[in-house]
């Protein structure tokens, strides 16, 4: 086999790995097409996997494949991983398991042959285990391996499991229009950076999507242009860390890169790599995205704390369809964890940000994310987490108990002490005190009138309609025709994608109930509102 120099693809053959630059050497280029063989995938883990669902299935698309929501009528099986914790990866083992029976059935019965890849996160973490046990694998591909997927399902039908997960400095699928997994939703999410730097020694992010690289700032405005001519009302900007989105791309169609600034952090924030400078920054990226379409909502997620400029603040206080709700991942209130975390903060500092946000942005809704039973975690740093929450009252906080990862710093360097059943506790103790503050915070807002996008019928009952608010929370109402604007008596059926206006009436932790009065638009909504929640009028005129 004659195999080039500066290699970009492995495939294990015969439990060696062969690697090689263009076309595979034993592959008919016809075998590079799909013909139409139906693909099934399943998507485990954050918004970022579902976003790559969508990178992946376009690439496979434009190959000749079709795809089917029923996996029994699969020709390819594809599972979209994620590694964060341990618990997500043994819910891929057993989902391998129950394929593997289906590919055995197939065969049985002589009904043609069932691929079945793994994809993302965990492809890389655990490439070798994956494909040495039981057989269960035949295709492994990593979060920048997704344009390869048609090699790979190619090369593995000679009966050898096809591997590539090599991360790189550079992929940003830009040119990838994605596929929408849900094309009914009026939502949908665009990546616009990779990886990770920070480094936080818990995290396998780092290791799993590599290093961070942003994509150029004009293919994203395109993109969410085109979603806002598809009538798509609701974006949200994605990326393992969003807010430090930096385009160092020459494309002159938006100014080019910005000269030599440096990266602006939030005060009493530090990392573990020097000041960036250059590059076009993320709040330049939420202004011109929040310009594509004034009724269409811009949320984004997640960010670090370090990362939250006066500029960005400013912006989604002043532009009415910048979601005034933001995630500010605190994973703990205990300065011990702080450090022993490598997040690069006290708890002092992120109080005074929570502070400095709300003193900008003084309705803004927060959510955050806890670690429960990190290494070395004591009853009192537990509880300055319980604290922390209560003081500072989010309206959603996603809570887990600490599962070590292989790779991280933690691994190489700390201790998985805490008891399982400790963590198990402290993750309860955590999740009702965010539950109570957030009962006080919805409790608050009965009486309120709120905008709520329409998403569709409510999941517990056909005779409610469900939709979200600007701070992300779900909220259910009656279905029923409502007035076509404020000003009028004649009514229209409320439809997804709709705005509407509505008055909370009752509340729990999780949810919003309200009564629907009538339909409006995003401009005419906040038009409306008492003069502290005016907005930029310039935005407001478009």
């Amino acid at each position: 086999m004659n195999i080039q120099e500066d290699d970009i693809t492995e495939v294990a053959v015969k439990e060696k790995t062969w690697s090689w630059r263009g076309s595979v050497p034993y592959i008919n280029p016809k075998m590079l097409h799909g013909n139409q063989r139906k693909v099934y995938f399943q998507t485990y883990g954050c918004q970022m996997n579902v976003s790559d669902t969508e990178i992946a299935w376009s690439i496979l698309q434009k190959s000749g494949y079709t795809r089917t929501s029923n996996v029994t009528d699969a020709d390819v099986i594809l599972l979209m991983t994620c590694a964060i914790r341990e618990g997500a990866e043994d819910k891929v083992w057993s989902r391998l398991e129950f394929f593997k029976s289906l590919k055995k059935k197939r065969q049985m019965q002589r009904a043609g042959t069932v691929t079945i890849g793994i994809l993302g996160c965990m492809a890389e973490r655990l490439k070798q285990k994956i494909v040495e046990r039981d057989k269960l694998v035949d295709v492994v591909c990593g979060p920048d391996a997704y344009r390869d997927l048609p090699h790979l399902l190619a090369s593995s039908s000679s009966g050898h499991a096809a591997v590539n997960v090599q991360l790189s400095l550079e992929e940003t699928y830009a040119d990838i229009v994605p596929v929408r997994y849900d094309s009914n939703s009026p939502s949908a999410f665009v990546s616009i950076m990779r990886g990770c730097d920070n480094m936080c020694t818990y995290c396998i992010v780092p290791f799993t999507r590599g290093r961070e690289r942003s994509r150029p700032m004009s293919s994203i405005v395109d993109e969410v242009r085109q979603l806002s001519d598809e009538g798509i009302k609701e974006v949200t900007l994605l990326g393992q860390n969003v807010n430090s989105y930096r385009d160092l791309s020459q494309d002159s169609s938006l100014g080019g890169i910005n000269g030599n600034t440096l990266t602006k952090m939030s005060q009493g924030f530090c990392t573990v790599y020097k000041p960036r400078s250059g590059g076009r920054r993320f709040a330049e990226l939420l202004e011109k995205v929040s310009e594509v379409n004034p009724e269409m909502r811009i949320r984004f997620t997640s960010p670090h704390p370090k990362d939250f400029p006066d500029e960005v603040l400013t912006l989604i206080q002043e532009r009415p369809n910048i979601c005034r709700q933001l995630h500010l991942p605190a994973q703990s209130g205990s300065d011990a964890m702080l450090q022993a975390m490598g997040r690069g903060y006290t708890r002092a500092a992120y109080i005074d940000l929570v502070h400095h946000i709300r003193g900008i942005v003084p309705d803004v809704a927060l959510s955050s994310d806890f670690i429960a039973g990190f290494c070395g975690e004591s009853e009192a740093d537990h509880k300055d987490t319980v604290s922390l929450i209560r003081d500072v009252q989010y309206n959603f906080a996603f809570c887990f108990p600490y599962s070590m990862r292989q790779k991280t710093r933690a691994f190489h360097r700390l201790t998985d002490d805490v008891p399982a059943d400790v963590k198990q506790r402290r993750h309860m103790e955590l999740v009702a005190a965010f539950r109570t503050e957030a009962e006080k915070i919805h409790s608050s807002q009965i009486g309120s009138r709120q905008l709520v996008l329409v998403e569709g019928v409510s999941k517990r009952s056909d005779k409610d309609l469900a939709g979200r608010n600007e701070a992300n929370t779900r909220v259910i109402f009656p279905k029923a025709d409502l007035p076509s604007n404020r000003n009028t008596l004649e009514l229209s059926p409320v439809e997804r994608g709709d705005y509407i206006t509505v008055q909370v009436i009752s509340r729990t932790s999780q949810i919003l109930r309200a009564v629907p009065l009538y339909h409006t638009t995003l401009q005419d909504f906040w038009k409306h509102q008492p003069p502290c929640y005016q907005q930029d009028e310039r935005l407001l005129s478009l």
